[in-house]
């Protein structure tokens, strides 16, 4: 039996490309939701691109969920690799990334 503990090319790509790919969207809904913010009727008026707080909701939360929905994915799929026998650290320092860039994104975000 081969030891699957350490080194597998092919999980850690998967895994990479996985968290990227939740990166890549989570980046597509923070810029949808900015635009949403700043073309609404009740921003027009204001100097700023987020004027209340639906605006404010909207850009510092839905990324964040798309991130946090990313990283319990990461573990499921950590979870089932390890379950399986096979290599799953790669996935969870997926999981562990995501979830820290979810944080920092909030903790900057809210701090605004």
């Amino acid at each position: 039996m081969a030891d699957n503990r350490g080194r597998d090319e092919q999980a850690f790509r998967q895994a990479a490309i996985y968290g990227l790919s939740v990166i890549a969207v989570a980046a597509v809904v923070c810029v949808l939701a900015t635009v949403w913010a700043a073309n609404r009727d009740a921003c027009a008026a204001a100097d700023t691109r987020l004027c209340d707080d639906a605006a404010k909701t909207a850009v510092l939360f839905g990324p964040a969920v798309i991130l946090l929905a990313g990283g319990i994915g990461a573990f499921v799929h950590t979870f089932q690799r390890f379950r399986a026998g096979r290599s799953w650290r790669a996935w969870q320092g997926a999981g562990w990334f995501l979830f820290v860039l979810m944080t920092a994104y909030l903790a900057i975000g809210a701090s605004s």
